[in-house]
């Protein structure tokens, strides 16, 4: 079982302290987001967690906590971008994430950081000349510090009524534009020791050397603990595809442990924040102590499954112990 903590919340800069209360008491509750009365229940025995993906903007609150997850193998998506205040208004200056994103980097490993460079979104301000320029300001400063980034270009959606685009008085990315800003930053992270994928895009920039991003992917896993992940018992079968995220994302299965609504970084593009009365209210329920975050179990409305033990094919996987010479996979 892959924990992703969160694609829905920032857990690294805001609820760590719970995430590592849940490490203690061994489990995790998650509401289903389309039905929030339905709460599972999933175990963190290090036996049964094969890996976690920590996302995050700001993981600062968690660098000297780091040892709380000894037991486990995992990775961070740490994005990075170019936006202002304006964008992203509660975010520290670039100039300490950078030192931040060093800081994880030198501590765990540069194969176990990845940079996400996205949303890349073009307006007024945001022009293709600036992302550029930013690209390559950032780029040469995680040089040595990562060996890969991930970037993805901003989509219109109405979420809750809000129009992206119009939040951010952005425009859509045309494939012209694409095409020439994954070509300048496939120039620029090449030269700075980077590979580059995308996020969930449907375009093809295999000419310019850029993939499609896994990236909650067991590969990595795989990698790290020298063994192959499989999603039966008796015999090797890859893990499978998220089917909950998009049909371009090719991500594996994992259970997200986050909720949405429940993140302070104020990023106007963000999907998962959708009320700010909402994330006002979710804030106020935060309890150290609970099982769920920014929630609690109400037994009068909600039904708990309890999956510890259970062996359904969401919350666990088999390893395969392999010789090293067998991992000649790319990552």
């Amino acid at each position: 079982m892959i924990i992703s903590a969160s694609r829905r919340t920032d857990i690294p800069k805001y609820y760590s302290d719970w995430f590592i209360n849940r490490i203690k008491e061994g489990y995790v509750d998650v509401r289903n987001p389309m039905y929030p009365s339905q709460v599972s229940r999933y175990s963190l025995n290090p036996e049964i967690v094969d890996g976690i993906v920590f996302w995050t903007k700001d993981p600062e609150p968690i660098l000297k906590k780091l040892d709380e997850f000894s037991r486990y193998s995992y990775y961070f998506q740490f994005s990075l971008t170019p936006y202002g205040k304006d964008v992203e208004n509660n975010l520290p200056d670039k100039h300490v994430l950078i030192n931040t994103f060093k800081e994880l980097s030198s501590k765990i490993g540069k194969e176990r950081v990845n940079w996400r460079y996205d949303p890349i979104l073009l307006n007024d301000k945001y022009s293709i000349e600036y992302q550029i320029h930013a690209f390559e300001k950032i780029a040469a400063e995680l040089n040595g510090y990562t060996k890969n980034v991930t970037i993805s270009f901003i989509d219109e959606y109405n979420f809750g009524g809000r129009s992206i685009f119009t939040s951010l008085k952005a425009q859509e990315i045309n494939l012209s534009q694409q095409n020439l800003l994954a070509e300048k930053i496939s120039e620029i992270a090449h030269e700075n020791g980077m590979s580059v994928d995308t996020c969930a895009e449907k375009i093809d920039l295999q000419k310019y050397g850029i993939k499609h991003a896994r990236c909650v992917d067991s590969r990595i896993f795989e990698k790290l603990n020298n063994c192959k992940l499989s999603r039966l018992k008796t015999r090797y079968e890859e893990l499978p595809k998220d089917t909950s995220q998009r049909k371009e994302c090719l991500c594996v299965d994992s259970i997200d442990i986050g909720w949405p609504n429940t993140c302070l970084n104020g990023c106007k593009y963000c999907y998962a924040t959708s009320s700010q009365a909402e994330l006002e209210q979710n804030i106020k329920k935060y309890n150290l102590n609970s099982s769920l975050l920014c929630s609690v179990i109400d037994p009068q409305k909600d039904k708990l499954t309890d999956h510890r033990g259970r062996g359904d094919e969401r919350d666990r996987s088999f390893k395969f112990v392999n010789n090293p010479q067998q991992l000649s996979f790319d990552i």
